[in-house]
């Protein structure tokens, strides 16, 4: 089935690491490698943490540190674990209704000495048009801004394995 215009986008990267230690540096290095700032994260600029507490319906959290004591968010629950390979979870924004939720897939093929690291983010066209999340852009200019961001970050897990700054 071909996802219709806007829906997602679709972003590689070749990590220098085996195929285990792509997806443990995923998972278990999130915090690590994913950007911070307001683009990027709830926390914004406050001290926070982002973790994945692992396994089938395990959640992507992230930790805010405020003043009145830490908070959690759920941006996402996984809904397939299968390490080394492959990783699916709900991505959902702040800013999301109950309803509303994307998908992210993530999959992991060795090849030699480095992996493939492939996300698929998908499930855009569910949003309605002037969500906030869509920043004002539908169809090919949507999947782009979708693709930008994580190109971002793939950028900076490819940095970490490469054993420099994230």
């Amino acid at each position: 089935m071909k996802a219709p215009p806007g829906d997602g986008a679709c972003v590689s990267v070749a990590v220098r690491a085996k195929l285990a230690d792509a997806f443990a540096l995923f998972t278990e290095e999130i915090d690590a490698w994913w950007r911070h700032g307001s683009r990027f994260r709830v926390a914004s600029k406050q001290p926070g943490t982002l973790r994945f507490a692992p396994g089938l319906g395990g959640q992507l959290i992230e930790t805010v540190r405020t003043r009145a004591g830490d908070q959690e968010y759920v941006l996402g629950t996984i809904t397939a674990w299968e390490p080394p390979q492959r990783l699916v979870f709900e991505w959902r924004g702040v800013n999301f209704r109950p309803e509303h939720r994307t998908e992210v897939e993530v999959t992991f093929t060795e090849l030699g000495a480095t992996t493939l690291v492939t996300v698929r983010h998908r499930g855009w066209s569910t949003l309605p048009n002037g969500h906030p999340a869509k920043h004002g852009l539908i169809g090919a200019e949507l999947s782009r801004m979708i693709g930008l961001w994580w190109g971002d970050l793939l950028s900076s897990l490819r940095e970490l394995a490469d054993g420099g700054p994230a």
